[in-house]
């Protein structure tokens, strides 16, 4: 523990956070998967939009780097695109 006011704030600081990144963090691979299960293409289209909203968020915050952000939502769209493009095939 420590001996001292400020590094006592210091770790206060540091839990808030942690848990903040962490819930931010567990969002968003919880959108992730849901983007690769088995539901339908007008869901995984909301959830596109969410996906894109949340990853935004956390680059400005700091959560993630913005490339990282950034990666990640062309290869979700890459995804989505391919899930659409087979599913249009499989119709025709």
């Amino acid at each position: 523990m420590p001996n001292h006011k400020s590094p006592a704030k210091s770790l206060k600081q540091d839990a808030k956070r942690f848990a903040r990144n962490n819930y931010v963090r567990s969002t968003l691979k919880t959108l992730s998967k849901k983007m690769h299960s088995d539901i339908s293409i007008e869901e995984k289209r909301e959830i596109l939009e969410k996906v894109y909203s949340q990853l935004d968020k956390a680059a400005k915050k700091g959560v993630i780097h913005p490339r990282t952000a950034s990666r990640r939502k062309s290869r979700i769209a890459l995804h989505f695109n391919k899930e659409v493009s087979a599913s249009q095939s499989t119709e025709e």
